[in-house]
């Protein structure tokens, strides 16, 4: 791994340049995911780098490596910091401990559809604000896509509040998300992903909360016998780009940079949609039901998230918040 970094150190000290045979300069830079192949992360990651090409008139390359081939989701942000691998497309959830604003994205229950959400994120407003946060932390913000919602899956049907009640539940090892299932009774249970599906097959969990496309990607609906729309956070993914490497590129290359992440968080979130459906299909036909929580339900899970809200706005700058919960 280290020699792997390294590489990539001193190919960018010289901007990854090469001059082919009719003069030309081009260039060549790593892109990186901790996630496999087959996700929404890997087309969005395709997307930008095929755009990036194609604006540039081949000028420019993103060599994406996924399924952390280059480090994990912590590796890959302090090496995007430090300009050695330039570009990364991540999930928020990690990003939080390097800056704390990020926990805004841990705001449970907030709406009611995806498009919402979406909304919410590409507010200029709210978009500002986060490029200065990611900026603080070394980063230059390109753009949010998504996975659509977290949803639960479980054993025991969900049709009150009450049956959430003492589930062992698997989350990630972030304190909000605990704090949001104790408050509606549940017991989370922090645990490495890699042994969730060995954990509900042999019942040391009962459910736990993923993207549809995580459990269907990881079979984990094998074992469970109901997925619930819970939809208590969106699933969003972000692209970075170390700031310092960015703002040494000349402007048109920044403008190519910046209009290809655009191009590519359209294409990545109508995919999203679309493998969403094609989940949901292969869930129900493996004998799994789908469970959709009536709007009585989600105003309790709500109200009794109130204090993770509370805790959230102890953490969060004040201006993210109000920016991020307009309207809601």
């Amino acid at each position: 791994m280290r020699i792997v970094i390294l590489f990539f150190s001193f190919c960018l000290l010289d901007g990854c340049q090469r001059r082919e045979e009719d003069g030309v300069q081009r260039y060549a830079w790593p892109l990186a995911t901790a996630s496999p192949e087959d996700t929404v992360t890997q087309i969005y990651a395709e997307e930008f780098a095929a755009a990036v090409e194609n604006l540039s008139d081949g000028k420019m390359k993103i060599q994406v490596y996924p399924n952390s081939t280059l480090g994990g989701d912590r590796e890959l942000l302090e090496t995007c910091a430090d300009g050695d691998i330039p570009f990364v497309i991540q999930n928020t959830a990690p990003q939080v401990g390097f800056m704390p604003d990020l926990a805004i994205f841990d705001t449970p229950c907030l709406f009611d559809t995806i498009e919402e959400a979406r909304a919410a994120v590409d507010d200029p407003v709210f978009y500002n604000l986060m490029e200065s946060v990611y900026t603080e932390g070394g980063y230059k913000l390109l753009g949010y896509a998504d996975q659509g919602f977290r949803v639960m899956s479980t054993n025991k049907k969900v049709e009150s509040l009450n049956d959430f009640k003492g589930q062992k539940i698997r989350t990630m090892e972030n304190s909000y998300h605990m704090d949001f299932w104790k408050s509606l009774k549940a017991s989370p249970t922090p645990m490495t992903f890699s042994e969730v599906y060995i954990g509900l097959q042999q019942g040391t969990i009962d459910a736990q909360e993923n993207p549809y496309e995580v459990i269907v990607s990881n079979r984990l609906y094998e074992q469970q016998d109901y997925v619930v729309e819970t939809n208590h956070l969106p699933h969003f993914i972000s692209l970075i780009v170390s700031d310092d490497f960015y703002q040494e590129l000349p402007k048109e290359k920044q403008e190519i940079i910046k209009t290809a992440a655009e191009t590519a968080k359209e294409a990545a979130r109508k995919a999203s949609d679309e493998r969403i459906a094609d989940k949901i299909e292969e869930i129900e036909n493996s004998g799994t039901e789908i469970v959709v929580l009536t709007e009585e339900v989600k105003e309790k899970m709500r109200e009794a998230a109130l204090p993770v809200y509370e805790e959230i706005r102890k953490n969060v700058s004040p201006e993210i918040v109000d920016a991020y919960l307009k309207g809601n």
